[in-house]
């Protein structure tokens, strides 16, 4: 008998991953809380979804990450709740945090790398990810 993996919603998924992503260099930059915040009010993903509880979604998540097996247990239940088509905007939403405060770290690289292998993304769309957001972020 298949046993049901646990899920948590859309909306939280994509927190995971922002958050994730935020605490994979073990400091979470006043940038990048301020990016997903700004991430969460503006995008249409999050429509519905109460601001008030990303700091409760956030506390989740870095609950769960402190267990023994904490960011393949993320790394799961990101994949397990987010349908397919949502798998490029978890990744493009990591990529957006870890380029928030204008300096990607070795973890974040990392943790990008293992995400996009756990939602088995394509090389061309993760190029094309990787390169938007660094337009975005560039500064004069």
């Amino acid at each position: 008998m298949e046993t049901m993996r646990e899920t948590v919603s859309i909306q939280e998924a994509l927190v995971y991953v922002m958050v994730t992503m935020s605490a994979a260099d073990s400091s979470m930059t006043d940038a990048e809380l301020a990016s997903i915040g700004e991430i969460v009010k503006i995008l249409p993903i999050f429509r519905g979804f109460d601001t008030e509880r990303i700091v409760k979604v956030a506390q989740d998540c870095g609950e769960r990450l402190q267990n023994q097996d904490g960011l393949d247990e993320i790394l799961d239940l990101v994949a397990d709740s987010l349908p397919a088509k949502l798998y490029d905007t978890a990744y493009a939403l990591a990529v957006d945090v870890a380029a928030a405060d204008l300096s990607v770290e070795q973890e974040e690289l990392r943790l990008l790398q293992m995400l996009r292998d756990r939602l088995s993304l394509d090389k061309l769309t993760v190029a094309a990810i990787e390169r938007a957001a660094q337009a975005r972020h560039k500064v004069a």
